[in-house]
């Protein structure tokens, strides 16, 4: 144990001292926060109406009727002949304009004498809307000129109503939509930091220093292959902790911004409780462990850093794969056997955590099948070690 907590040392002691280490793991988690604040400000920007904006809708044989409705709705009307329409559906597409209605000569006519059940396939009247999609004011104004139409004509035939004096028929709760929003966003993004975490450590802490010649000097000193393996594997787990929760931190603190709003009220950190957080931080390391051990792996058998690199994409494939499965399915998996499956558990682990509907039990499924795995990558990564064949090659 004296000579893993050894190695150990000498891993921290490279990574703290090293400035160019520590800005390493510290700058990814500063540019996800620019960079998801910086999306969700411009999503907001690009997809809200301006408030300040002046309305221009104009109107064909608008009735008096629809008239008031849209006067009521806050709406100012221009109404112009015919022989305008194209003409204002080029302002449309120039965005010097915003709404085009064109309603038959006749509609209130029309309307009344138009019966359903006599009709016998006959088109009822028409009312043509022209808009501008790319216009945040434009489309903002047809979807709301459309539900004050939607709403005349229901009140036309009321033969029922539909949550007539119901404040809000939605019964799911905050806390419920921010859980499912981040359970389905965070497991993904959290597992792709932790490999790209893993990876850059992991590749200079075994790759650089076989292509340097460093590592090759511990091999020959008095010291078991197999303390060697696991110091590394522990070591490298803890600062790739470090490197995904920062990662973490930083995706959560952004994700207000990157929402663009979507939710006033929108409190990631006071959503968990303190259990919470300790049974993710489980999942989390155990991750590490088995993430560290692969890459690792990789790392010794590659002889530089731009070739274990290379070699470490396909995996890097699978594991962005594997945590986008965690945004289908409606929720974490209920039986047990799929928390035995490599990083498939620890996803499931994640959403169920973050969805606050989990199974300690599959949890601990999911973190004890994982270490029996890094303990086996660590196996493997000892006997590698004791290949001279591997480790000495150039």
């Amino acid at each position: 144990m004296r000579n893993i907590l050894t190695i150990m040392r000498k891993e921290f002691a490279r990574f703290f001292y090293d400035r160019r280490m520590i800005i390493m793991v510290l700058f990814p988690a500063v540019l996800i926060y620019v960079v998801y604040s910086f999306m969700g400000t411009a999503l907001k920007t690009a997809f809200t109406p301006n408030d300040d904006e002046m309305l221009l809708i104009y109107a064909i044989n608008m009735p008096p009727s629809i008239e008031a409705s849209t006067f009521d709705a806050g709406f100012t009307i221009f109404n112009i002949g015919s022989g305008e329409a194209e003409k204002v559906k080029n302002w449309i597409t120039e965005q010097d304009a915003h709404i085009l209605m064109i309603f038959p000569p006749d509609f209130d006519a029309e309307v009344a004498a138009f019966d359903v059940q006599t009709a016998e396939g006959a088109p009822a009247p028409n009312v043509e809307i022209y808009f501008n999609s790319v216009s945040p004011t434009s489309l903002n104004a047809y979807m709301r000129l459309v539900s004050v139409l939607d709403n005349y004509e229901a009140s036309l035939a009321n033969k029922f109503d539909v949550n007539r004096d119901v404040l809000n028929s939605d019964l799911s709760t905050q806390e419920d939509r921010t859980a499912t929003l981040i359970s389905s966003l965070l497991p993904m993004l959290l597992l792709t930091f932790l490999y790209s975490g893993c990876m850059g450590l992991a590749l200079e802490s075994i790759t650089g220093e076989k292509e340097r010649g460093t590592l090759a000097t511990l091999l020959v000193s008095p010291l078991k292959r197999s303390e060697l393996a696991v110091g590394k594997i522990l070591s490298l787990a803890v600062l790739s902790f470090i490197s995904g929760s920062a990662s973490a931190i930083a995706t959560i603190l952004a994700m207000p911004n990157l929402m663009a709003g979507a939710e006033d009220s929108f409190d990631a950190v006071s959503l968990y409780s303190i259990s919470d957080y300790i049974l993710l931080a489980f999942v989390i390391l155990s991750t590490l462990l088995l993430l560290v051990s692969m890459i690792s792996i990789i790392s010794a058998f590659a002889r530089t850093v731009k070739e274990a690199s290379s070699a470490a994409m396909p995996l890097m494939i699978v594991v962005m794969l594997v945590g986008v499965s965690g945004m289908f399915g409606g929720g974490a998996r209920e039986d047990a056997v799929f928390y035995i499956i490599p990083l498939y558990g620890n996803v499931q682990s994640m959403t169920g955590i973050f969805s606050l509907n989990y199974s300690v039990t599959n949890i601990m499924i999911s973190c004890l099948s994982t270490i029996v795995y890094a303990a086996i990558g660590g196996f493997v990564l000892t006997k590698m070690f004791n290949s001279e064949k591997i480790m000495f090659s150039r």
